[in-house]
């Protein structure tokens, strides 16, 4: 693939980047996650407003449904800035990165008229409703039951993990609508609003103290049978796609990369008594095969977009950028963290906190990347079976 960019989207890149530096405070160091921040949360909201208002936040998406009718590489670019800029994610993740190429493939005409204008005007934030209390790596063991009566579908059930839930206005949920098939084919997809009549949400603090995780308790939840995606007992095959589009998105390597960036320039400056970190060859060479692992997730993750453009889906080539993000973000957390010694232990908020306590959350946060979104282990076996051929174990 040509890995460089088309000039029209170049130029794009550049307004966006203007964008930032107006829109975004002065020595802005915020964070991808200003869900456990109630205080932030309406930032958050207005920057997605205004991103929503250029036709920016979804410029996939075509513009009948309010995006700019580009490809998925202006998507990629702007998860790129975004994320390297620290801008509020507001839900970018799974709404723009996960549940909105998914209804692009899946949904039907009605329902991308109904459901994507919110999304791409940043009106609207989706969370993921699959992970189950007995059903992780497994999920299609999952209990959760969807009962058609008339107009309508009966939910009643339980997800756990569901990250920033308690913020999101709608989720994609997977339930069970037929008991009685093999597990893989009795399961279908909705789409629910998260204010609807015998939801409950429950938060969980993650390692981090972070509230993103939840989970969700569904008693006789009654959704329009017009919110199912896909076709009754095909939800196997739109969770597939979601989590290709999951194991592709670029902002967590984008987020690293600035990481490591941040943690070459502090390398760089004396410290007291005039010795620099980056003059030590172990540091210096700690650094450099960082920066290298990093900026080869990067292509990875560019490759990937490159694939979508081209109107494919993703596969082992996500698996192949999930599992390095994973190894990255553990890599960046263990060598900021030895780095800065016993300031990268310090907390956000703390005077003596560098980077605002970036390095010691990403150190924590980093321990669930070989996990969250499917374990490095299952990732290895769709490359291993689905990349290179090899037969099942």
């Amino acid at each position: 693939m040509d890995f460089h960019l088309p000039e029209e989207t170049r130029r794009w890149r550049d307004e966006l980047r203007q964008f930032l530096r107006e829109e975004l405070p002065p020595g802005f160091q915020g964070s991808d996650d200003y869900f456990d921040k109630a205080e932030q949360l309406p930032f958050a909201r207005q920057f997605m407003r205004k991103l929503g208002e250029r036709g920016w936040l979804a410029p996939a998406f075509p513009k009948e449904h309010g995006g700019m009718g580009k490809t998925p590489i202006e998507q990629m670019v702007l998860n790129e800035e975004l994320a390297w800029h620290r801008a509020p994610a507001g839900g970018r993740l799974f709404t723009l990165g996960i549940v909105a190429p998914t209804m692009l493939i899946h949904a039907n005409d009605e329902q991308k008229a109904r459901w994507l204008p919110p999304i791409a005007k940043g009106e609207h934030w989706y969370c993921q409703g699959f992970s189950e209390p007995e059903s992780g790596s497994d999920l299609a063991s999952m209990q959760t039951r969807a009962v058609r009566d008339g107009d309508d579908y009966v939910i009643t059930g339980q997800k756990i993990w569901t990250t920033n839930g308690h913020a999101a206005d709608r989720m994609i949920l997977l339930a069970r609508t037929d008991p009685d098939a093999p597990k893989h084919k009795g399961i279908s997809a909705f789409i629910v609003d998260m204010d609807t009549p015998g939801i409950s949400v429950q938060g969980i603090d993650n390692i981090a103290y972070r509230r993103d995780f939840n989970q969700v308790f569904f008693e006789d939840v009654r959704i329009p049978a017009a919110n199912l995606m896909g076709g009754e007992n095909r939800g196997w095959y739109v969770a597939a796609t979601t989590l290709d589009f999951e194991r592709s998105n670029i902002a967590a390597i984008s987020g690293a990369r600035r990481t490591v960036h941040d943690l070459i320039q502090w390398a760089q400056q004396p410290r007291p008594g005039g010795t620099r970190p980056w003059d030590n060859a172990r540091v210096h060479s700690q650094l450099a095969e960082l920066y290298i692992e990093a900026e080869v997730g990067r292509l990875i993750a560019y490759r990937t977009a490159w694939l979508q453009s081209k109107g494919e889906v993703p596969n082992y080539e996500a698996s192949i950028g999930k599992v390095w993000m994973a190894k990255l973000g553990i890599e960046a957390g263990n060598t900021g963290v030895n780095l800065l010694g016993l300031h990268g232990q310090l907390k956000g908020g703390q005077e003596l906190a560098p980077f605002d306590g970036r390095v010691e959350e990403s150190y924590l946060l980093a321990v669930a990347g070989p996990i969250g979104g499917g374990t490095a282990e299952i990732q290895k076996n769709i490359i291993a079976q689905r990349g290179l051929g090899l037969p099942r174990g």
